[in-house]
Formats: structure tokens, sequence, C-alpha cells
């Protein structure tokens, strides 16, 4: 009889497999369950391959559940939703008192709330953990966000620990916090990382199209890129990227690439949290909206047919090719300050609302490593966070204010150059719009205040004297024209 695993894992896609193969390899036997068969022998075949590593396939719930020790932990990486639930339900069935389950797919919060406080019931604990890195970083080295039971946490954390990416400031996982904080925390990772996306494909489309870099100019540039400050996961992929050529013909292959961008729904779900915590997200939103336009290909080709009479934009614009890169990286680095700081501000109001008592200097450390954002810059907001835990905003700290008055006049360079060609930059412009409206101590929101009591009677306050007020302005206009 095979000596009882110190943990399981259930959902053997492909970062189920480079999960369940990492904790292996750090050194604790695991047992694998998947509901399609022919999975848990590729894992248990990869496992033999990779190393011999100690993985142990089961093909029915009850005698995987029964392999782990007590008291047992299992890890599901199943599709979010229902799938989660039926998995948990044949799970359950044969699990004991103390026994906890560890979802770490990109659930909704309040399921990973509501399941936590079923289980409860039942006697089991449960964590949901958000997960980034892609497949590499499961294999390798993720950075893990687990948030829910404190005591499940400490069951596992002697393997999160070890199978976790690295950093110089240690292992890039932490206990988040109560609830279903863990999948918000890695939702609003999410959140950014549509952000940081949509900020490089922006950056790339200015220098391919009014300062007509070639592929090769675009690989050398990003490359470079990647030695400074914009040193990060995406900028790393993104000179990658440039430099393959197409397999299927001519040329490069990101030229053959379509143009319709997909998405999971994360990204979504942090523009909607926003909306409902009154909190101003515009890089993210407009990341998220560049997805929706982009996924109209078909509209787009025929408006280019019916707009291609018009003059747009200024094509005799010349540029100095140099001077153009360096305002398009200042223009990138102070338009990333402003979405981080977008998705800081919601994480602390959600957790303000839910009594989560986040750390934000640690969830920018724990992301330094392992996940899709990973960036040297995380390190100067962990150190911003560190010098004021209270920091009302990433852009009032005096290093990163420092920062954007450094760049701002290559910023709005780029935007107005883009503008005037006739090319959409909605990150970058929202970015710079965010900046400009939070840096105003006066803003034309006392007009829509006066059009609101105008056509409402919604009330409005006065700058001199406290208290609310209330104008019949229609009587007063009317008699002003007689």
């Amino acid at each position: 009889m095979a000596p009882l695993t110190r943990i399981g894992l259930a959902g053997l896609a492909v970062m189920g497999q480079n999960l369940a193969l990492n904790i292996a390899e750090k050194g604790f036997p695991i047992s694998i369950y998947n509901r399609s068969t022919v999975k848990v022998d590729e894992t248990v075949q990869r496992a033999k391959a990779e190393g011999d590593l100690p993985v142990y396939g089961f093909k029915d719930p009850e005698s995987f559940v029964k392999s782990i020790q007590a008291p047992r932990v299992i890890i599901l990486l199943v599709k979010a939703g229902p799938p989660v639930d039926a998995t948990i339900k044949s799970l359950v069935a044969h699990m004991e008192k103390g026994d906890c389950i560890v979802d770490g797919g990109n659930e909704w919060y309040e399921n990973t709330e509501r399941r936590e406080k079923e289980l409860a019931q039942q006697g089991l604990l449960y964590l949901g953990m958000g997960v980034s890195g892609g497949e590499e970083g499961a294999r390798n080295g993720p950075s893990m966000m687990p948030g829910g039971s404190y005591e499940a946490f400490k069951y596992i954390e002697d393997i999160l620990l070890r199978v976790a990416a690295q950093v110089d400031s240690g292992p890039c996982v932490t206990y988040i916090g109560k609830g279903g904080s863990g999948n918000f925390v890695k939702m609003v990772h999410n959140g950014i990382e549509y952000g940081d996306m949509q900020l490089i494909a922006e950056a790339y489309d200015v220098l391919k199209s009014v300062g007509k870099l070639s592929n090769e100019e675009l690989h050398e540039v990003f490359s470079e890129w990647n030695k400074g400050e914009l040193l990060s996961f995406l900028i790393e992929i993104t000179a990658d990227i440039f430099s393959i050529k197409d397999d299927k013909g001519e040329g490069h292959l990101v030229d053959k690439v379509l143009d319709k961008t997909g998405m999971k729904g994360t990204g979504k779900w942090t523009v909607q949290q926003a909306a409902d915590l009154s909190i101003a997200a515009p890089t993210i939103a407009a990341s998220l909206d560049s997805r929706f336009l982009s996924g109209l290909k078909e509209e787009r080709v025929k408006a280019a047919e019916v707009f291609s009479s018009g003059v747009f934009g200024d094509s005799s614009i010349v540029v100095d090719k140099q001077k153009l890169i360096d305002d398009v990286r200042q223009a990138l680095y102070a338009s990333k300050i402003c979405s981080y700081a977008q998705g800081m501000n919601l994480i602390r109001a959600k957790s303000v609302e839910q009594g989560w008592g986040l750390v934000l200097g640690e969830l920018a450390r724990i992301w330094k490593g392992g996940c899709i954002i990973r960036a040297i810059f995380l390190d100067r907001i962990k150190q911003a966070y560190d010098r004021n835990p209270d920091l009302a905003n990433l852009l009032v700290d005096p290093e990163f204010a420092q920062e954007i008055l450094d760049r701002q006049s290559g910023w709005r360079r780029v935007v107005c150059l883009a503008i005037n060609s006739g090319i959409s930059t909605p990150g970058m412009s929202s970015s710079l719009a965010y900046f400009d409206t939070y840096r105003r101590d006066r803003l034309p929101a006392n007009l829509v205040q006066a059009q609101r009591d105008y056509f409402g009677a919604h009330t409005y306050e006065r700058t001199d004297v406290p208290g609310s007020f209330h104008t019949e302005w229609f009587k007063l206009a009317r008699q002003s024209k007689i």
C-alpha cells in the first residue's frame, strides 16, 4: 500500500498539471485527480519524464481523497462557477472534519465566501487563492494570493512558501485576508494587467504608425526598455514577440495575428467593482472598451471604407525617431503609474468596505515575481506604502509625483501627436486625464451640480457657507429674460 501523500490537486488542465509538478518537485508527494482520466495518465507520465517526481494519479474521487494524509488539503484548478461547485460536491462526500479545500481558479469573490460558509457547516475549511503567472509560473513559481480561513492557510503555508516565485524580499505569497479577499486581489491584478497590456499596445501603435519603426527596431526598443525602469515580464515578452518570424509565410508573425482581443471576464469584473465602489479606474476601463471595440472587426473594416476619403490625422508629420522613442517610454511609464494607482485604490476601498484589513505594500511585494504584472516598478510601489501606509493615492507619493512631473511633457507630446495623427491612445489619454483631474483643486463639477439642482432639485453645497441649498434657477432665469 502506497504511503499517504501530503496534498491533493483536482483539475489537470495546463495550470493544474504544472502546479502539481511544481509541488512534487519541491519535495511534497501529491495525489492528482481529473474527471476525464486521460489527463491523469498524461500528468503522471510528465512527472516521470521530468525527474521521477512523486505524483500519484487517481481515477475516482474516493480513492483520490483517501490517498491524502489528514487533515487533507485539496487544491482545485477547475473552471470558475458551477464546475467548482460540482467538483466540491464530488470530493466532500469522502472528506472528514478539519479537511480543507483550496480553490486556485479565477473565481468571483462572493462565490468563495458562500462556499466557505457552506463548508464550515460541515466542519471543512476553505481558501480562495488567486494564482498568477500563467503556465510557466505555475510550473516554476507563481505569485499566489490565498484568502479565507487563516487556519487553512497555516495547513499549507510550508508548501506555498516553497512553491511560490522567490524574489529578493522572499516568496511571492502571503496570507491576504479573510473571506474572498484573495480572489478579489487576483481580480484587480488582472484588471491592472489589462491596463498594462493596452498601454504597451498603444506605445507599439504610435511607434509603428507615426514613427514608422520596423519590427526589428521595435524588438530593439522594447529589449532596451526592459533594462531600465520599464523592466517587466510584459515588456520582455513584447520584445520577444517582435523577433518571431512567420513559420507559414513571409515576414513577422505579429503582423499576421488577427486584431481581435479575447477575454475571460476578470477585467470586466474589475471595472464593475470600481463603479460599484465609486472608484475612478479610467485606464482599466479604457483597456476593456478597447477589447470590446477590437471585437467589432467586420464593422471596423466597413467603417474604414466609409471614412477612407476623409482626411484623418496629419500624415505629413515628420518625427525625430529617437525623440519619439524616448517620449513614448515616458508616456508609458507615467500612464502605468496611473493604472496601478487606480487598482490599489480599488483594493483599498473594497478592503475598507469588507473589513479585510489588506496591506497594499505587501500585495506589491508578492507581485514582484511569478505573476504576469511582475515588474521592477512594484518595488517602488511597496516602498511608497512602506513610507506611508495611509497614502491616499500613489500619484502623491513624493517619488512617484516627481517621476510624473519629470515625464509629463513627453507624455503630453505623445498624446497630442497621436490625436493629430488620428491614432487612438485611450489608455494613455485616460491616464493623463486622470492625472490632470486629480491634481486640480477646482473642477467644472460646480456646473454639473448646478444643472442637477436646476432640473431635479438635487440641492448643492456652497464654497463659502455650510449647508445644503436649492435655487429655483428656472424662475430666476425667466425673470431675467423679462
